[in-house]
């Protein structure tokens, strides 16, 4: 079992047997479920073995306004209270939707909040287990009785031999994008916007380029060894208590050696422990995998992005209030970086008068951009393996059993 897994296990612990038996009014009516932020409508057709009589669904593909978000109005918030409320067990997608104490309150039927993946800093898993709301993830390791698809691909390949998250696929899939004009010759190619034509900019390639990992945990090192591995790039990571002993040990979780790894030279480091500002200044492309909280909100602003060099690239695939909108807007427009891809942002689904979707990025003296829709970890094999989870979990609450992957 990985690191990983083993640290997910110490948190993911199955209740009490019988704490759930449906009591005499769940026996008499069906459980209400709903099914949030379900983009591409997959989930109920896990859920659909399940007796009609004892489980009611109802899907919501849309995302209403995040409850404690401060452009979110009363009537948003009213608008949310109002669609959970009647709901005993709520099915959720990662943290689409958050769960604050000050929402969890106001949903007295809640007995039961069924999360996809691991990690969950939006939700306020002390209030919950105050009000008596179960929390459980889906770690992605399959279901316990055998039945459905298996783990994902991910749990079941040792990280040494090839292993890794589905964000480090997406976060090349941007870099490479970026680099290589994909997006903006695909559009040229086919006249979208205009008169088809061929060829838009040089491309920019990465032997020999430093890459920078901003928060430098495991999907950062795993980001870092396909860079220095498949094109030779020199690897230099911060993050606010990264020390370089555990560069090192992450330089050995990802199967590589300490010192000489790459084109380096036998005494250097492999990962190297540097400054936030000698990062910002030294890397060709500046790669984020911290994780969002209070203290690493806005952790890349003005001035971090005033470092940087006009040829460097910058890929955001992990929160994205992790960076200064304004400032980033505000670098872009002004042509003062090469460019920026972006999997993340601050409102999700990103609002329709959003600067993101109205700006002509295509404009002569912009930097590049390059967005996608909050894909690091949407591919079918992972959703597939949690809504599989997630579908044992109900089940299990139904007949009472001892509910899997509670989160204490």
């Amino acid at each position: 079992m990985s690191q990983r897994l083993q640290q997910i296990s110490k948190i993911l612990k199955p209740t009490a047997p019988g704490s759930f038996r449906a009591n005499s009014t769940m026996a008499s009516h069906p459980i209400q479920l709903a099914i949030l932020d379900d983009y591409h409508n997959i989930a109920a057709s896990h859920f659909s073995h399940i007796d009609p009589s004892k489980l009611r669904i109802t899907t919501f593909n849309d995302t209403l306004p995040a409850y404690t978000h401060a452009a979110t109005t009363d009537a948003d918030r009213k608008a949310l209270v109002q669609r959970l409320k009647p709901f005993t067990v709520v099915s959720t997608m990662r943290e689409r939707t958050p769960f604050p104490g000050e929402l969890l309150r106001q949903l007295p039927n809640l007995k039961l909040l069924l999360a996809t993946g691991t990690q969950f800093e939006t939700f306020d898993l002390k209030t919950a287990k105050e009000l008596g709301i179960t929390v459980c993830a889906a770690p992605g390791k399959g279901r316990t009785d055998g039945k459905g698809s298996g783990p994902s691909a991910r749990v079941k390949i040792d990280i040494k031999k090839g292993g890794g998250h589905p964000t480090n696929q997406h976060a090349w899939a941007l870099i490479l994008a970026l680099a290589r004009n994909v997006a903006a010759d695909d559009a040229v190619v086919k006249g979208k916007g205009g008169a088809p034509g061929w060829q838009t900019q040089l491309a920019i390639g990465m032997q020999g380029k430093t890459l920078g990992l901003v928060g430098f945990g495991r999907i950062g090192a795993l980001t870092a060894r396909v860079g220095l591995l498949a094109w030779g790039m020199k690897i230099i990571c911060w993050s606010e208590n990264l020390t370089q002993e555990k560069a090192d040990e992450l330089a050995e979780d990802v199967g590589l050696p300490v010192n000489g790894g790459g084109i380096v030279g036998l005494d250097e480091k492999t990962f190297k422990a540097v400054s936030k500002e000698e990062l910002f200044k030294t890397s060709d492309v500046v790669s984020l995998h911290y994780v969002l909280s209070q203290r690493s909100r806005g952790i890349v602003g003005a001035k971090e992005l005033g470092w940087m060099k006009h040829s460097s690239l910058l890929i955001n695939t992990s929160r994205g209030p992790l960076i200064d909108e304004v400032a980033l807007l505000d670098t872009l427009r002004g042509g003062r970086i090469q460019g920026a891809a972006l999997d993340v942002f601050d409102i999700e689904p990103l609002p329709a008068n959003s600067p993101w979707r109205s700006e002509k990025w295509d404009v002569g003296g912009k930097s590049r951009v390059l967005l996608t829709p909050h894909m690091g970890y949407v591919e079918e094999g992972t959703l597939t393996t949690w809504y599989e989870e997630t579908a044992e979990n109900l089940e299990r609450f139904i007949e009472g059993d001892e509910l899997l992957h509670a989160i204490e």
